[in-house]
């Protein structure tokens, strides 16, 4: 019989070496995750500012149209004086340099009766006020267009209205790309301009007569629907 020796097994390293021979990785998994958060944070913000500019394009065109129809609101009020064309000059109104809100005129017309010319004043007074309700520092301008220079063939009057689009931002690259009359104040023959760090919209009216005057060869007739 031989005699058995109990097997013997191969030696082996301690777990602390095995650990030790592996290459060490301190911190990546953190780093890799405050990149992550950086470039997330870099997207978010970016998809604000364009929300944020979308929101202020809105707003342009909301005020925008809200212009359109308070120059609408005023050619109504002019088709309802009976004598609006020999009183244009009634309407004619620069742009208010004091503070608002306009007063109203001295005479109520929805209450009282009154005259063509006083019916222009209140007219105009309450249209003012309507604008500078609707719009942030609304103002108003109101003036004959220069197509002609005779009084009795001045059928259209020019409007423009001016308001601040954005409080925070006054630079002239944001007023700039929503001027929408740097070139139409011009055209008009005036020379309305829209003032500084406002935005502003120009509309012309044409002004309604019953009977329409025109002058020729320095005589002034009247032209009457019908007749």
């Amino acid at each position: 019989m031989h005699d058995s020796k109990p097997s013997q097994k191969p030696p082996t390293s301690p777990p602390s070496a095995c650990f030790a021979a592996l290459p060490r990785q301190r911190g990546i998994s953190l780093l890799e995750s405050m990149v992550a958060i950086v470039v997330m944070a870099i997207g978010i913000l970016g998809i604000l500012g364009v929300q944020l500019r979308t929101l202020a394009d809105t707003q342009t065109s909301v005020r925008r149209a809200q212009a359109i129809r308070l120059i609408e609101d005023l050619g109504e009020r002019m088709k309802i004086n009976p004598n609006a064309h020999a009183n244009i000059n009634n309407y004619v109104s620069g742009w208010r340099t004091d503070e608002p809100p306009t007063a109203q005129a001295a005479k109520l017309c929805d209450s009282d009766n009154c005259s063509h010319t006083e019916l222009a004043a209140y007219d105009l007074s309450e249209w003012r006020r309507a604008v500078e309700r609707a719009l942030p520092l609304g103002n108003a301008n109101v003036f004959l267009a220069q197509g002609e220079t005779v009084d009795a063939n001045r059928r259209q009057l020019g409007v423009m209205l001016s308001w601040r689009e954005n409080e925070r931002n006054t630079s002239a690259a944001y007023q700039g790309g929503i001027d929408a009359t740097k070139v139409l104040g011009i055209d008009g023959g005036g020379t309305t301009t829209c003032p500084a760090d406002r935005t502003c919209h120009l509309q012309y009216l044409a002004i309604p007569a019953r009977c329409t005057p025109y002058s020729a060869d320095s005589t002034v007739k009247h032209f009457c629907p019908g007749s």
